[in-house]
């Protein structure tokens, strides 16, 4: 993968990839491949403080809030030597790549100073407060009230499918501020502290076991009036500039992750014998081709020098992956056969199979693939837009 980049990044390549194999054959040996987001929760928030302590923790931001200012090229090697060594997934992602750029771009100087910092440094932990029982895909219809009252805001209505919330510190909420609007207009985008009396979490168990996500219920939770991004009204631009963020240069890490789970299955299928069929063979080869392209989609995204203006490989990437993540996860179930539908006990299934289970998931939330096909159709293309609810009568 090295051979994409110039000879003056090796060096830093080796330098991140040392550091990290230091702190996981050391002090963090117990999180080498720790790749769900609910165990270990005091180690790995000790892990992300670590990583601020290097600068690793958010690489590509400004060195005066705590970054390195690394080039794109910098922070794609980081990426993918976090994932080639097997370091734990981040929960710090959140708070990383999505609430600290949005602070960068639209916050106030003040409130770089209060959040930014924490982020940075690993001490905390942020979540995102998007989706709604009535607005998964449809941001726009949110029913999340806030409104001023005594120089706070006052916070009441209920997120669904929020990852990390149990564990989190801070939440970037998106709520209706004005209660006479309708769609994109009268949202305000709120940064909002979870340990207070207003705010309940409930997990939410999936089919893997595990309890990632969760809903979370806001009665008449607080935050300071100066915790608004941007202006009231002005939440729908801010939480779509968040949205953009999501196709950063973590795509790259994520890939190499993809990496490991096709190269397990592929020396699983040679030591159980499923390689021997000719299907399977062909099944893996168009998987490795399909994982090629996809890098090669993504450096091409990647060189876009405005990434709150999307290119037309950024509208179709999230598609992309999550199809091909699907079929890697149906095809996992295939090489392992009848073992991988069985656990050592309740829902305690491979890795491979929790991989396969948690697909499912990945062509729903972030926008489902119908949802992703629209945006293609009408942001990229220019298409008509679709008809929705009464307009189809």
């Amino acid at each position: 993968m090295s051979r994409n980049f110039a000879p003056e990044h090796e060096g830093f390549r080796q330098q991140v990839a040392t550091w990290l194999d230091d702190q996981l054959s050391g002090p963090f040996a117990p999180l080498r491949g720790l790749n769900n987001h609910v165990d270990a929760i005091p180690e790995r928030r000790a892990w992300e403080a670590a990583l601020g302590k290097a600068r690793y923790g958010c690489i590509g931001w400004p060195e005066a809030w705590g970054g390195r200012d690394a080039s794109i090229a910098e922070q794609v090697i980081f990426a993918e030597e976090y994932a080639r060594a097997k370091a734990p997934s981040r929960i710090g992602h959140i708070g990383i790549e999505l609430a600290g750029p949005t602070i960068l771009l639209h916050g106030t100087e003040k409130q770089k100073k209060q959040f930014l910092p924490g982020i940075a440094s690993g001490a905390d932990i942020w979540c995102q407060g998007y989706s709604e029982p009535n607005a998964g895909s449809d941001l726009s219809n949110v029913r999340t009230t806030a409104w001023l009252k005594n120089g706070r805001w006052i916070i009441n209505g209920q997120k669904v499918w929020t990852s990390m919330a149990q564990f989190s510190d801070w939440v970037f909420v998106i709520c209706r501020a004005d209660s006479g609007t309708r769609g994109a207009s009268g949202l305000a985008y709120l940064l909002v502290p979870m340990d207070q009396p207003g705010v309940t979490i409930r997990p939410i168990r999936q089919m893997t076991g595990e309890a990632e996500f969760n809903e979370v219920f806001f009665d008449n939770a607080e935050t300071a009036a100066e915790n608004i991004v941007g202006q009231p009204g002005e939440g729908w631009k801010v939480a779509m500039a968040t949205l953009a963020f999501e196709r950063g240069v973590s795509t790259l890490g994520q890939q190499m992750h993809f990496r490991n789970d096709l190269d397990e299955l592929v020396a699983l299928a040679k030591a159980n014998g499923a390689a021997r069929s000719p299907l399977i063979r062909q099944r893996l080869a168009k998987a490795h081709v399909g994982l090629t392209v996809m890098r090669a989609s993504a450096l091409r995204m990647l060189a876009n020098k405005d990434p709150q203006t999307p290119t037309s490989g950024a509208y179709t990437y999230k598609l992309y992956w999550a199809n091909w993540r699907r079929s890697l996860g149906e095809l996992a179930m295939d090489v392992q056969g009848l073992p991988g539908q069985v656990g050592e006990g309740e829902a305690d299934f491979s890795a491979l199979t929790k991989m396969h289970l948690m697909s499912r998931a990945e062509t729903i939330y972030a926008g489902t693939n119908q949802i992703q096909r629209n945006i293609i159709a009408e942001r990229s293309l220019g298409l008509p837009r679709e008809a929705r609810g009464a307009e189809r009568g």
